[in-house]
């Protein structure tokens, strides 16, 4: 169990209110969630301010002290990730804090694979040796990127949404194979920031799309520094509605989604 929140936009946004601020901020999901868990062991943002990634991670809680807030404040990007985490499958540890990245890509994991020692060793032989020698901790989530990482590489004709599909429904096969009685878990955030891809699998995920530039009821401000001639278009996907006065929409189970031209979402079922 973790907890994870991403926003992509069409103009540089701010999102401290999104992971600080909000009656249900991201930080206080870390506190503690709608299920009333914790989710203490570790934090990471991650952002393109320039075109380039930057990542940023802590073991401790992002309740813990001030990192947290200042490193929300700064984010001012058209593409960001957030993420908290619940340890399930391997330590507390850096290489284990969410979100991972390799060159331009970044991604974040909710959930768990069962079995993942057996499920790990199928990755690992569909995995390309320059994902599977650059895996630096013990988590699924970080074997889940680097193979679908790797599938792309092999097949970027196939486009990336497709593959991301065709991924998880394999790791979703794998698991059933082994033990069909267990409920995978994979909610997961994949981006290059110009891309957002994702998916929702038995774990909760909800999305709110912007189609206008509108004023925060938390800070009293607009999140960006607007062009007229633009019209401002986002989409924010949290594991939880992070402000209770707007509409979140709840993201259909067992789905992989990306934000299309117009910020919407486009779905297709996981066969799971």
């Amino acid at each position: 169990m973790c907890r994870l929140y991403a926003m992509h936009s069409n103009e540089p946004t701010r999102v401290e209110c999104g992971l600080v601020m909000a009656q249900n901020a991201l930080m206080e999901q870390s506190k503690g969630d709608m299920e009333g868990l914790m989710h203490g062991h570790g934090w990471g943002v991650a952002d393109y301010p320039d075109g380039v990634p930057i990542v940023e991670k802590q073991t401790w809680a992002a309740f813990h002290g001030e990192h947290f807030k200042k490193a929300a404040a700064r984010i001012y990007a058209k593409t960001a990730v957030a993420h908290v985490r619940r340890a399930t499958v391997g330590p507390t540890s850096i290489e284990n804090t969410h979100p991972f990245h390799h060159g331009r890509w970044i991604f974040a994991h909710n959930g768990t694979v069962p079995n993942f020692e057996e499920v790990r060793f199928r990755m690992l032989e569909a995995m390309d040796p320059l994902h599977r020698v650059e895996i630096l901790g013990e988590t699924d989530s970080e074997h889940v990127f680097r193979y679908l990482l790797s599938l792309f590489l092999r097949h970027p004709e196939a486009g990336l949404f497709d593959t991301v599909r065709r991924g998880l429904d394999q790791i979703v096969a794998w698991c059933a194979e082994i033990d069909p009685d267990r409920v995978v878990g994979l909610n997961i955030v994949l981006t290059d920031g110009q891309h957002l891809i994702g998916s929702r699998l038995n774990r909760s995920l909800f999305h709110l799309r912007r189609d206008h530039l509108h004023v925060c009821t938390i800070c009293g401000r607009t999140h960006v520094k607007h062009e007229p001639s633009t019209s401002y278009r986002a989409v924010e996907v949290a594991s939880e509605p992070v402000t209770f006065d707007e509409v979140w929409e709840e993201v259909p189970n067992a789905t992989v989604f990306r934000a299309t031209e117009d910020f919407r979402l486009e779905m297709k079922p996981i066969a799971a």
